[in-house]
């Protein structure tokens, strides 16, 4: 396209194939599958932001499916082949961003993942040490013949706490098979991919709206031209509601870093709080994320930004209970958009003639998203 004339360019992007909102995960591993069922198509991908603005390139990088509370809790609201399906398809989704990226490309590593317990949430602790059993022989199938750490089969197992973390229980509940990667190398590496297959990908183009106009899609914009397309797909998760009627809301994520520490000896994914609260080790810093449950009205926006009351408690958590003891300084922060609802299962539908969507990711777009665009790929195709 560089090597094109202005007129050249805009009459190619006059009669696009496959058009899809949302340069996140979910839109560039859909982009990718059509590639390979239509390798001459004119396949675009919108991204309203001068860099992607969605959840992907702003997450914390847990390459997870479910801390045991959570999955405990998932139970009470979704039947046992539901919480299986829903663990199932976070694992093979994982599986397949590593087969697609190569996991040096994405940082990818395997340090185990750890639930703590505060003080007070004994009875969450004795609850989930005795549905442990339980928990395992459900999922356990999942896992048989993965890589083991330990050499066990079970996913979860209690271990006393080795990083001396302080208010929490003093054993924690550890996940085996829980990874880590870095979301910026991991994006890097799918737009490589993509423009590599001849996708575009067009940034700083904000689609309003959409409507059906003959056997054509007209995307109408507001900062460019209108675009005609025969296929649309909606990718931007947290940011579809303006152009799907779904279960689906925005949900803002707050996150910080701080500097780097010297001897950290803190190694893995953690969750916190009944997973309102999440850290890992980025080499020699701490990243944490959280705090939505302190206000989820407030949170509960398409906004970008942070708030005193979230990141008062984000620092918190650091001096009391994650770095006790220790000199540390915040680095970054920063807030991410996600896309949830009542139920966990993702939004991969039909909405409209020759329109589909790939939304409600639940915070476990790196899990899911590569899956979700094969999802919706085959879903086009049909």
């Amino acid at each position: 396209m560089n090597n094109l004339s202005y007129w050249e360019q805009t009459t190619w992007l006059s009669n696009i194939d496959y058009a899809i909102i949302g340069s996140g995960i979910v839109g560039l591993s859909c982009a990718l599958e059509l590639r390979k069922l239509y390798p001459e198509a004119k396949i675009v991908v919108f991204e309203k932001g001068v860099l992607p603005q969605g959840a992907s390139t702003k997450n914390a990088g847990f390459a997870c499916f479910g801390s045991i509370s959570e999955i405990i809790e998932d139970l009470k609201t979704h039947s046992e082949e539901e919480v299986i399906a829903l663990v199932k398809s976070r694992v093979e989704g994982l599986e397949l961003l590593r087969e697609n990226l190569g996991d040096e490309a994405i940082d990818f590593q395997i340090n185990g993942g750890y639930e703590l317990f505060n003080l007070e949430d004994e009875e969450l602790f004795e609850t989930c040490i005795s549905k442990l059993n339980y928990v395992n022989d459900l999922l356990g199938g999942i896992f048989f013949n993965k890589s083991s750490i330990l050499g066990k089969n079970d996913v979860f197992l209690v271990k006393k706490d080795p990083f001396s973390f302080k208010n929490v229980q003093n054993k924690l509940i550890f996940n085996q098979f829980e990874g880590q990667l870095d979301t910026g190398k991991m994006m890097n590496a799918l737009i490589q991919k993509t423009s590599k297959n001849g996708i575009l990908l067009i940034n700083n183009v904000k689609i309003d709206s959409f409507l059906t106009e003959n056997d054509q899609i007209l995307l109408k914009t507001s900062n460019f031209d209108d675009f005609k397309v025969k296929n649309l797909i909606i990718a931007n998760n947290g940011f579809a509601k303006q152009f799907v009627d779904a279960n689906l809301e925005p949900a803002r994520a707050q996150v910080l870093i701080t500097e780097p520490i010297a001897n950290l000896d803190i190694k893995g994914t953690f969750h916190l709080d009944k997973g309102y609260y999440y850290f890992r080790n980025i080499h020699n810093r701490i990243l944490l994320g959280g705090g939505r449950n302190l206000d989820f009205q407030g949170e509960n926006t398409q906004e970008m930004g942070l708030t005193t009351l979230v990141q008062s408690k984000l620092e918190e958590l650091l001096h009391t209970t994650i770095l006790p003891g220790k000199t540390f300084k915040i680095d970054s922060r920063w807030s991410g958009i996600m896309g949830v609802g009542d139920q966990k299962k993702p939004i991969v539908k039909q909405i409209a003639p020759n329109v589909y969507c790939g939304i409600r990711l639940g915070g476990m777009g790196v899990a899911i998203g590569s899956s979700i665009g094969k999802q919706l790929a085959n879903l086009v195709e049909s």
